[in-house]
């Protein structure tokens, strides 16, 4: 199994467990069911989030853990890029070694805040029309916080791709390379564990779990995120894109799957 984190996991508002996130991480934990955590986390370093959702009573080991900024290094190597995102994902970044340049940028990477404006948005242009690359940490449909719902990185990352032809590539989910590194991590649970045998809950339906089952994953939605009623977007996907099973939140998950 393959679990999201916000809106999944924990609530947008207060980041703390929803109904039933306890009970599934420590009933996947008591019968040794492999799993991995796979969140799209940029505002606190890995290692940093990974003890908060320890702290609030998930149970997660660290090896069950993986975020975009633990792979980051293999995608964008440690040269000027133009980031864009919250103060916390800047700090994060310089803390990694990465230099921000503003002037000359080899890339523009983008993670998510809620207060874009348009001269940052006319800034990314310019760098990416004078031949920096875009890269997203990761491609959610849909930021919410607050009770209000923004673009995700996604979303952006489509209006450049549409503004200056410039193609991107992406970090963390849905992209193939994490999703692979996931996969790969899974298999010192159970070595022979294949996309065909994992089933991935989130709250995101295209920002992560399109990804997922193109990949011959069975996918979950969970409506305790990003979205009020599944009516609001399942009937204007694809059948492709279309999850396998809805649920209110991974506590009707745990009841549904795990509980005896």
């Amino acid at each position: 199994m393959f679990i999201d984190v916000q809106g999944t996991l924990i609530d947008d508002s207060h980041k703390q467990p929803i109904r039933g996130a306890v009970a599934l991480i420590d009933t996947l934990n008591s019968r040794q069911i492999p799993y991995m955590v796979v969140t799209n986390n940029t505002k606190r370093s890995s290692s940093d989030f990974w003890y908060y959702l320890t702290s609030v009573g998930l149970h997660i080991p660290r090896e069950h853990y993986l975020d975009p900024l633990m792979t980051l290094e293999s995608m964008v190597p440690k040269t000027a890029v133009a980031a864009y995102g919250a103060s916390e994902f800047l700090a994060v970044l310089s803390a990694m070694g990465y230099t921000l340049d503003y002037a000359n940028p080899q890339a523009v990477l983008l993670a998510i805040k809620e207060d874009f404006c348009a001269d940052e948005y006319a800034q990314m242009i310019d760098f990416l029309l004078s031949g920096a690359s875009l890269v997203g940490m990761h491609e959610t449909t849909i930021y919410a916080k607050h009770s209000k719902r923004y673009p995700g990185v996604g979303a952006i990352l489509k209006m450049l791709e549409f503004a200056t032809s410039q193609s991107y590539a992406v970090v963390g989910k849905p992209s193939k390379a994490f999703y692979a590194e996931a996969l790969r991590r899974l298999r010192w649970q159970q070595h022979d564990a294949q996309y065909e045998r994992i089933t991935m809950v989130s709250d995101d339906v295209k920002g992560d779990l399109s990804g997922a089952a193109a990949l011959g994953m069975k996918t979950v939605f969970v409506l305790s995120g990003k979205y009020k009623n599944q009516e609001e977007i399942i009937p204007y996907l694809h059948e492709r894109e279309r999850p396998d099973a809805v649920y209110g939140d991974v506590y009707d998950v745990w009841k549904a799957r795990l509980q005896e």
